[in-house]
């Protein structure tokens, strides 16, 4: 099986490895910081419980070296999140870490796929591609992977069907101008429009403004309440990592460099996407109402904005 190596053991790296070891994803994970003690505690911490789990070799500390040979990189290494603090607000002390970071990341796992988990991760993953020089199918971010799973979550329990019955995204930006894509959701094979809540009625434009906004404003209310998010963006970056070593053709809103998506280049943005073991094989155009392609074309001007305020 495959090496998983994780850069950053906080909140975010540390459920990410615990979520690779407890569904057996890899057969080796490796956890980097440049904190030798927590990256060591971490890595004892979830070694003794392995013997509950599928096989995993796990190690882990601040040698760079300890990542060599990984099939996947996952960089979940950067500042974190403050309460009130926008993700794109984040970007200029991230970039410089990830300057630091990729040359010798890939100086020991040349054939590896990059996935960006640190935010802004729309604007990182348009700084990793460059720097790295690699292919976008090799250099993307987990997007809104999370976001589209909290949306499922809330249609589910609103309208008590599962939530693997509900076939729903969130594009564009992992942040505050990504938006649901209601035109193309389905419940089953149901279009959500008509969906009958039991009463002759379909939900209102009114409560799906509040379901996507309650989408978009989930993280802050984690945040402010334990300081981080940490366990579903752990569980979601594992999804992803299954789907690459699986070579599943999974559709998934990762976010990649586009090129002429409807008119867009590069910028990062989250959209339907095929993953597999090369990585992003390909991007999926999607039907939007014109409302949907508006916000999508905002979304793209959110992170180019960013993206010059930096330099790039």
């Amino acid at each position: 099986m495959a090496k998983i190596s994780v850069v950053g053991a906080g909140a975010v790296g540390a459920s990410t490895a615990y979520a690779l070891m407890i569904q057996g994803i890899a057969r080796e994970v490796v956890l980097y910081d440049i904190d030798h003690a927590k990256a060591r505690a971490e890595v004892l911490d979830l070694a003794h419980g392995s013997p509950f789990t599928p096989a995993t070799e796990l190690s882990g500390g601040s040698d760079i070296s300890q990542t060599a040979g990984s099939d996947l990189v996952i960089i979940t290494a950067g500042a974190k999140q403050k309460p009130g603090q926008s993700r794109l607000d984040l970007a200029g002390v991230n970039v410089s870490i990830l300057n630091s970071l990729i040359p010798d990341l890939l100086v020991n796992s040349p054939d590896a796929i990059l996935m960006l988990v640190t935010n802004p991760c729309d604007v990182l993953a348009v700084v990793a591609q460059r720097i790295s020089g690699l292919p976008s199918s090799r250099v993307f971010s987990s997007g809104t992977v999370l976001d589209t799973s909290r949306l499922r979550w809330m249609l589910s329990k609103r309208l008590g069907v599962a939530a693997s019955s509900v076939h729903a995204y969130i594009l564009g930006e992992h942040g505050d101008s990504e938006f649901s894509l209601w035109s193309q959701t389905r419940i089953g094979a149901i279009p959500l429009s008509n969906w009958d809540l039991g009463n002759g009625k379909a939900l209102s434009e009114e409560e799906l403004g509040n379901i996507a906004f309650e989408v978009k404003n989930a993280a802050y209310q984690v945040i402010e309440g334990k300081g981080a998010t940490n366990y579903a963006i752990g569980l979601s970056a594992a999804r992803i990592a299954s789907a690459i070593l699986g070579d599943e053709n999974a559709v998934l809103t990762v976010s990649s460099v586009l090129s002429d998506y409807m008119g867009i280049s590069g910028v990062a943005l989250s959209v339907p996407s095929i993953v597999n073991r090369s990585g992003v094989s390909r991007v999926l155009e999607f039907p939007m109402s014109v409302q949907e392609r508006e916000k999508f074309e905002k979304s793209a001007a959110a992170v180019a904005n960013s993206l010059s305020s930096l330099g790039f």
